[in-house]
């Protein structure tokens, strides 16, 4: 599965080049919406906050009385110290769960996969045998480039035993998480950006120099002129990314490129509801203040009860 992926990834990137390829390269956080945040025009913004953009898609057949009952629900889940009221943290909480939910669906799926004997954790031995058993019987002597899949053997363990806090050799579901999408989590940044210079350093220099950083990007074909965007990408190079100006990309080079410091909006949002809502200005949101605001909240665009229950252990 594992290698089926990778050779997927390693086609998806070799044909994408009409794309600017840096892009591939920046770790950005998910949208909260694709709507702009501009209450004069409508709520849609915060719907797809509150919610998640798939699900605010298809929620919005609900009566007055169903919608309040699933405002009942929601406020339910969402009041994780059951005091009767949302805090600001709770409902930051709840919109990054939102915004993370690509990332969890992705994780159930593997999950399944990996936990064999179903103990609710991830071992390393699971996962090599799960993701390379067949070849490791025989040293990778089937496949066409040993070596490539041995580096991408090790480059795992390397990465496991990152995402495996406690050094256990086995991963709960919060360091499965990190191990399957590093550049979520801060105490995985410097695998991210290892393996981002090993990607991209062809020389095996541990830096990427101008012509590695163009090449990962682009690869002309014969007789073809270089996009304009390349000729910016060169001076973004020179003028942005090599903050030293020693003609190289060093760890801390990459960091600053692939791994922006950006704007939590999730917070940005929480408070914003808040504000709208909180009637006493107490900085916590009741059930009746949340009522009073209905058509602001449009809770017939936050949820449905399935979605609810499967969230529920989650939160």
């Amino acid at each position: 599965m594992q290698l089926l992926f990778l050779g997927t990834l390693a086609l998806f990137v070799g044909v994408t080049v009409a794309v600017p390829a840096q892009e591939k390269r920046v770790h950005h956080k998910p949208d909260l919406s694709d709507h702009v945040h501009d209450d004069a025009h409508g709520y849609q913004y915060d719907h797809e906050a509150f919610l998640g953009k798939e699900e605010a898609k298809t929620f919005d057949q609900l009566s007055p009385e169903e919608s309040k009952d699933r405002l009942g629900k929601i406020v339910d889940r969402i009041d994780t110290d059951k005091d009767g009221f949302i805090s600001h943290a709770e409902l930051h909480h709840w919109i990054k769960h939102r915004q993370r939910r690509y990332i969890e669906e992705n994780v159930d799926k593997h999950w399944k996969e990996y936990d064999q004997n179903k103990d609710g954790k991830i071992g390393w031995i699971e996962y090599k045998n799960t993701t390379y058993g067949y070849y490791m019987d025989a040293e990778f002597d089937d496949v066409d480039d040993k070596e490539t899949y041995k580096a991408m053997l090790t480059r795992d363990e390397r990465r496991f035993k990152s995402a495996d806090r406690d050094g256990d050799g086995v991963a709960t579901r919060e360091e499965f998480t990190s191990f399957l999408h590093p550049e979520e989590f801060d105490h995985m940044r410097d695998i991210v950006i290892q393996e981002t210079i090993e990607d991209i350093d062809k020389n095996g220099d541990g830096k990427i120099n101008l012509q590695e950083y163009i090449g990962d990007m682009f690869t002309p074909e014969d007789g073809e002129n270089e996009p304009d965007w390349v000729t910016t990408e060169k001076k973004h190079f020179s003028e942005f990314r090599d903050m030293n100006k020693d003609g190289f990309l060093d760890a801390n080079e990459v960091s600053h490129w692939i791994l922006p410091g950006e704007v939590d909006h999730a917070d940005n949002e929480a408070r914003h509801l808040i504000h709208e809502t909180d009637k006493n200005n107490d900085g916590h949101l009741s059930i009746s203040e949340i009522m009073d605001k209905m058509d602001f909240i449009k809770v017939s665009t936050i949820t449905d009860y399935g979605t609810l229950a499967e969230d529920h252990d989650e939160l």
